[in-house]
């Protein structure tokens, strides 16, 4: 398939190393106050451009009747759009971008199945930002799960390198402890696809498993990646292990075929499924230490002497860095960017303020505009931050099927997962699992399940989670480095 390339530019990442960073991995604690760090550049809110652009007229003298008749039509043409409904914000028109199935996945809610944008405002709740341009968009509260708005959210499109958030979500776990050291093989990248993204891993080289997260999360290494993979039981081993996990989540428009994000085909994901893979992933502390490291040193070639030496590497995510002119976003703790020829731009982030804490996912921005993938989630937290509490959710981010499937004797309830067609116990998930956890009752598979009253403790598979109703995100803010 043909992929663009310019210089120092990769297939599924965008690059340019920065060498000489200072470490901060791991963060340091305890430096920054809660609601996100203070940062020495200001969030630039863009004015929105006018719905409409006055031009001379260009119509030849017509009848007062006539003009009458235009003069109404067109009153009524403008007021169904000033005062249409919020759900019909940011619709593409264009007739040349690809449009979404008429019948989408309906996990999560009916009306997360529709397309278009799906909203419904309270009083007092902001409109959506203008010119959203994603082809897929989600904004949900990561602790509750409701979601607050979404664009297509069940589209099955490319997820390029925010596929690796369900990759670290699934082998993370098992690769531990994170001191341990492996010499790599040849044979470890000789599956690295033409172009892409690498954080500089060398064969016949050792990197501790500290090293290659750092690698896969701050430079989308998928020299990393295959590293890890190999470490796991091979690529086949860790592919059929992530769709698996993905299953699990109840993401069920995913589809792995490479572990890195690479373009593949029938590799798809969604704005929907990419949020459960943050969310889940969010839930180790491993994960949340990674997501959020902005700057870190990478081990280099050796010395003379024997000694390594070691360079600067910088997270590619621009609202947790601020690099590029891109504003750096308040209260922003991860997770992961992605970029491909095919997928376009991807981007899935959470951030907090003010005690609340929300994950955005867009996919595929087609605003020309520079780093727009950035500013459409930062505008959407914005608006998410603002209407919470103000606003009907649309859906629910769904729990895993294990947490799903216990009744409240903490036995198998035989109603099964939440299928395609949005039926079963996956619309009360949330509400089911926090039943089931008062009562006692454990729920097996690995995974989470949020948006239950806190302070109680069920064990899923691989061990126990405590599930509140607060998330320890807070504390991964404060302990971000100063700017």
């Amino acid at each position: 398939m043909n992929q663009l390339h310019t210089p120092k530019a990769s297939r599924n990442q965008e690059t340019g190393r920065l060498s000489f960073m200072v470490s901060v991995s791991p963060p340091r604690s305890g430096e920054v106050a809660r609601g996100g760090p203070t940062r020495r550049y200001a969030r630039r809110v863009r004015p929105s451009a006018p719905l409409f652009i006055s031009s001379p007229c260009t119509f030849p003298i017509v009848p007062a009747l006539k003009k009458i008749a235009l003069t109404v039509t067109s009153a009524a043409l403008l007021s169904a759009f000033v005062a249409g409904p919020a759900s019909a914000a940011g619709k593409d028109t264009s007739d040349n971008r690809p449009k979404p199935p008429a019948g989408m996945s309906r996990v999560g809610g009916e009306l997360l199945g529709r397309t278009g944008t799906q909203v419904k405002l309270g009083a007092g709740a902001p409109v959506l930002p203008k010119k959203l341009t994603g082809r897929s968009w989600i904004v949900a509260d990561a602790e509750s799960g409701q979601v607050l708005a979404s664009h297509n959210a069940h589209w099955r499109l490319p997820p390029a390198s925010t596929l690796k958030m369900l990759f670290a979500d699934t082998v993370m776990p098992s690769l531990q402890p994170k001191t341990r050291t492996y010499t790599v093989q040849d044979e470890d990248l000789a599956g690295v696809g033409e172009g892409s993204s690498l954080v500089g891993v060398k064969e016949h080289l050792s990197y501790t498993v500290h090293d290659l997260w750092l690698g896969v999360f701050l430079r989308s290494g998928n020299d990393a990646v295959h590293v890890l993979s190999s470490m796991y039981g091979g690529v086949p081993k860790t592919v059929a292990a992530m769709q698996a996990h993905a299953e699990e989540l109840q993401a069920l428009d995913t589809h792995v075929v490479s572990p890195d994000g690479y373009d593949a085909p029938d590799q798809v994901s969604s704005a929907y499924d990419l949020t459960l893979f943050a969310r889940s992933g969010l839930q180790k502390a491993d994960f949340r230490e990674y997501c959020s490291t902005a700057e870190a040193e990478f081990p280099g070639a050796k010395k003379k002497n024997g000694k390594r030496e070691s360079f600067g590497i910088q997270n590619t995510n621009r609202l947790l860095t601020g690099a590029d002119g891109v504003a750096p976003y308040k209260g922003i703790a991860g997770v992961k960017n992605g970029y491909t020829t095919h997928a376009g731009n991807t981007f899935t982030g959470v951030a907090e303020r003010d005690g609340r804490v929300l994950l955005v996912t867009v996919m595929n921005p087609s605003s020309e505009e520079p780093h727009a993938v950035y500013k459409e989630a930062a505008s959407l937290l914005d608006w998410g931050f603002d209407a919470s509490g103000k606003v009907t959710p649309v859906g629910e981010l769904v729990p895993p099927k294990s947490a799903d499937t216990k009744d409240e004797s903490g036995t198998g309830s035989g109603k099964g997962p939440t299928s395609d067609t949005g039926e079963g116990e996956g619309r009360n998930g949330s509400s089911h699992a926090a039943r089931t956890a008062a009562a006692g009752g454990g729920g097996g598979g690995m995974g989470i399940a949020l948006g239950i009253a806190g302070g109680v403790v069920v064990l899923l598979a691989g061990g126990a989670f405590l599930i509140n109703r607060r998330w320890p995100l807070p504390d991964l803010v404060r302990r971000l480095p100063r700017r």
